[in-house]
């Protein structure tokens, strides 16, 4: 099978590049270099020219602040560029599979979201996504709607780093704990990604690694895990002000993964094991 995956440089988009190959697939790994998802003829130029078997979508504008000020942009990448891909998939009768987030929900309750929930972004980040995911659904038949959450990789920026590089300068940390979700290791992401598009089972998902915590439980089990000598004191979302409106809920619903015989991930707390031997830190 030969599958195109974009955001190569990415955290996931490296991981199911690597995961496709070791399972002896052929992955064309693309980024803007290769391909500017905002510009129509060079998707479609390089998409028939790579003529894979399917798509998966991993590239995005993921700079959740920056997004308030730059909504163009945002929009380009994440909603018309999804559209641009959703075209020439529809084209070639192929499927696509589209990353996604559970900031396409309003982040209330505590329920966790199912994937058929109605979408109420927060914010310019979620809507373009969303906006994406409307692409995706109004050009194909054959598709994936993957929504993840709270994202660590080997490479690129992420909560686990960051909070690292902290703890060799500070011994005291405030971390948010009003914010409730799953971390989510992207190794083991990529791993269900490709079991998934190996199969015709299309549809919305959500996937995550299993368990749930805040923002503040996870810096405590990073520094645990790490051997850092670091307090980390709770506070609200209210005493930690952001540009973009952040979910307080970010509990999603795996149920229909294992519905359709999809392996579930790994604990959180098993992920973050394994990724702090994978790190230098």
């Amino acid at each position: 099978m030969k599958v195109l995956v974009t955001g190569v440089k990415g955290q996931l988009g490296y991981d199911v590049v690597n995961e496709l190959k070791k399972r002896g697939h052929e992955a064309v790994g693309v980024d803007i270099e290769e391909m500017d998802i905002t510009d129509e003829e060079s998707v479609n130029r390089v998409i028939r020219e790579a003529a894979p078997d399917a798509v998966i979508h991993c590239a995005a504008y993921t700079a959740v602040d920056a997004a308030e000020d730059n909504v163009e942009l945002c929009r380009a990448v994440n909603a018309r560029g999804t559209g641009n891909i959703a075209r020439v998939c529809k084209a070639l009768d192929i499927p696509m599979m589209y990353i996604s987030t559970d900031y396409v929900f309003n982040g209330q309750g505590t329920r966790p979201w199912e994937p058929d929930d109605q979408r109420e972004p927060l914010n310019i980040y979620g809507q373009t996504k969303y906006e994406g995911e409307l692409e995706v659904e109004e050009n194909l038949n054959k598709y994936f709607i993957v929504r993840i959450a709270w994202v660590f990789g080997v490479n690129g920026k992420n909560f686990i780093k960051t909070m690292l590089n902290l703890g060799k300068t500070r011994d005291k940390l405030s971390v948010v704990a009003d914010q409730v979700g799953s971390p989510t290791y992207t190794f083991d992401l990529a791993r269900l990604l490709v079991d998934m598009i190996e199969t015709e089972k299309y549809g919305r998902y959500h996937a995550t690694n299993e368990g749930l915590c805040s923002w503040y439980e996870f810096a405590c089990e990073i520094f645990k895990q790490a051997g850092m000598n670091v307090t980390v004191e709770p506070v609200t979302s209210d005493q930690f002000p952001v540009k973009a409106k952040r979910p307080m809920n970010s509990r999603i619903s795996k149920d229909k993964l294992i519905e359709n015989g999809f392996q579930p991930l790994p604990s959180w707390q098993d992920a973050l094991r394994r990724y702090l031997t994978e790190i230098e830190y």
